[in-house]
């Protein structure tokens, strides 16, 4: 049940310097800008609010952490109306693009204008607290709409959507991102179907591409989040070819301990020691999905 009232907790005021420097170029590919509510309101309709947290403020937290580039993720509490997204993305310099929120009757001048924007995907949640499984004859118009520009999909699941929408991740014929390794539980361990069934995909389908990142979501909910380590680890065993990473902040709706967001940056080095590997995530990947 939405519930406008539900507060979120603020972003960790103090990120950590990172113990690596990233490549230059390092992408986020995975954040949100939320706000200022008194320039871009919220969506009377919204499953949460959040403390506003503007684009100067994202802008400040790359600079602590060596990040150049970002990928704005447009949050559903500011619904449809793309203006809090194509204004961060705009003030950028070309440095950041999008993935927007769109409604079933959106128009192909509207789709046109987000594209020039810097807008290159759509996002569905399915998450039960969000609002559950979308319509999905909405699902499938939207995206055969966004074939012809090029665009991906990016998908927000709980661990079980994955093994209950395997008919619907085979039908997509565009590329599409699962965000936070689909979120499933560090406590259930690698051999948990979710994950299988995640690997499985990522092995057999080369239009899945995958978020390694969302520990804080993975994990049994204690800093570092050292436990969704093995899961991010296994994802790269296979293939980082077709691997993002971000931060995920302002962290909305995290009930547990809030990150910090260096030390995110932390743990992104235990998953990939490898300079190459962390490069091909950060840059080289990024670059082919968002500005090619």
């Amino acid at each position: 049940m939405r519930d406008p009232n539900k507060s979120c907790l603020p972003p960790d005021p103090a990120p950590v310097t990172p113990a690596i420097v990233l490549p230059a170029g390092a992408c986020d590919a995975h954040c949100h800008v939320f706000g200022p509510a008194a320039k871009f309101p919220y969506a009377p309709d919204r499953s949460y609010t959040p403390p506003d947290a503007p684009v100067e403020r994202l802008r400040a937290l790359h600079a602590t952490l060596g990040i150049s580039r970002a990928v704005i993720v447009h949050a559903s509490c500011h619904g449809s109306i793309m203006d809090v997204t194509l204004d961060a993305i705009a003030s950028s310099g070309g440095l950041y693009r999008g993935v927007a929120v769109v409604a079933d009757g959106v128009t192909d001048a509207e789709l046109a204008r987000l594209h020039a924007g810097g807008i290159r995907g759509i996002r569905f949640n399915f998450v039960k607290h969000l609002g559950g499984v979308p319509d999905l004859a909405v699902f499938h118009r939207l995206v055969a709409r966004i074939k012809p520009l090029g665009w991906h999909v990016v998908l927000h699941f709980d661990a079980g959507d994955l093994i209950e929408q395997r008919d619907l991740l085979a039908r997509i014929d565009v590329p599409f991102i699962i965000d936070h390794m689909g979120r499933v539980r560090a406590q259930d361990g690698l051999d948990q179907e979710p994950f299988a069934s995640l690997l499985d995909l990522y092995r057999s389908n080369p239009l899945a591409w995958i978020k390694i990142c969302g520990a804080e979501r993975v994990s049994i909910g204690k800093r570092p989040f050292r436990d969704a380590v093995p899961f991010a680890q296994a994802l790269v065993a296979v293939d980082a070819e077709r691997l993002l990473w971000g931060t995920d902040w302002p962290h909305p709706n995290i009930a547990k301990d809030m990150p910090n967001d260096g030390e995110l940056v932390n743990l992104l080095a235990e998953i990939c020691p490898d300079e190459r590997v962390r490069a091909r995530i950060l840059v080289d990947n990024p670059t082919r999905m968002y500005w090619s």
